[in-house]
């Protein structure tokens, strides 16, 4: 019988192994990838086309890269809540509990234009049948996901680590650790230090702003050198 403290060790290792899964992030190339296997077909191994899209899939996709928006915050989003003229996405439900507005950049704008929007469907992404004319809002796109992953031959990768997706390209692109923490919704500056790894080129950035701004460092390192010479 295993004892509480084996238990414990054991349950934190595979607390680890999640989590690694969980923080993988995608490079450009593989996000096109991603997207593109969204509207390529299966191809089986011995070379036969199944038709199996995943259109529904990219807006979605598309969505979660731009926003850093959990699962269930775009499944459950409604049109009502998308405010095109002052660029926002009003979210009033979130895993902290929180309201809060979320920018609609250029990229998210266009996606949003190009959807269908049916006044008798509330949600955002959703499932039509035209023979009944109802629509309603995806359950899962877990099983659709994992397929399009596997046409990008994209492994170990899940839904949730297109949020890490979001919030590493940002760091990698120069957005400064406590911006990137406000777009998550981190309850603290912690939680986002995760990516500082990603942005190494920011700390001699740091550092090298006291050049200018003291105006006196590389004066003082060369007069301070002399001296040196001059005591040896």
């Amino acid at each position: 019988m295993i004892n509480e403290a084996t238990s414990k060790q054991v349950h934190k290792v595979k607390m680890f192994k999640e989590s690694v899964t969980r923080d993988k992030f995608l490079s450009a190339e593989e996000l096109k990838a991603l997207l593109d296997a969204c509207d390529s077909n299966v191809v089986t191994i011995t070379g036969k086309t199944i038709k199996q899209k995943q259109d529904h899939l990219k807006p979605i996709i598309i969505f979660a890269l731009n926003t850093g928006c959990r699962k269930e915050e775009i499944l459950s989003l409604r049109w009502e809540q998308v405010d095109m003229k002052h660029g926002f996405i009003n979210q009033t439900k979130t895993k902290n509990g929180e309201g809060r507005q979320i920018p609609i950049n250029d990229t998210l704008r266009e996606m949003l234009k190009g959807l269908t929007r049916r006044l008798n469907v509330p949600y955002v992404f959703h499932v039509y049948d035209e023979e009944k004319r109802v629509g309603k809002r995806f359950g899962s796109i877990k099983r659709s996901f994992i397929t399009a992953c596997k046409k990008a031959g994209i492994q170990g990768f899940v839904f949730h680590s297109l949020r890490h997706t979001f919030a590493s390209h940002l760091v990698m692109a120069g957005v400064d650790l406590t911006t990137v923490s406000r777009l998550l919704r981190h309850k603290s500056l912690t939680m986002t230090l995760r990516y500082s790894h990603l942005a190494p080129n920011h700390l001699t950035s740091a550092v090298n702003a006291l050049n200018s701004s003291m105006s006196i460092s590389t004066k003082l390192a060369q007069e301070t050198e002399k001296e040196l010479r001059n005591a040896a």
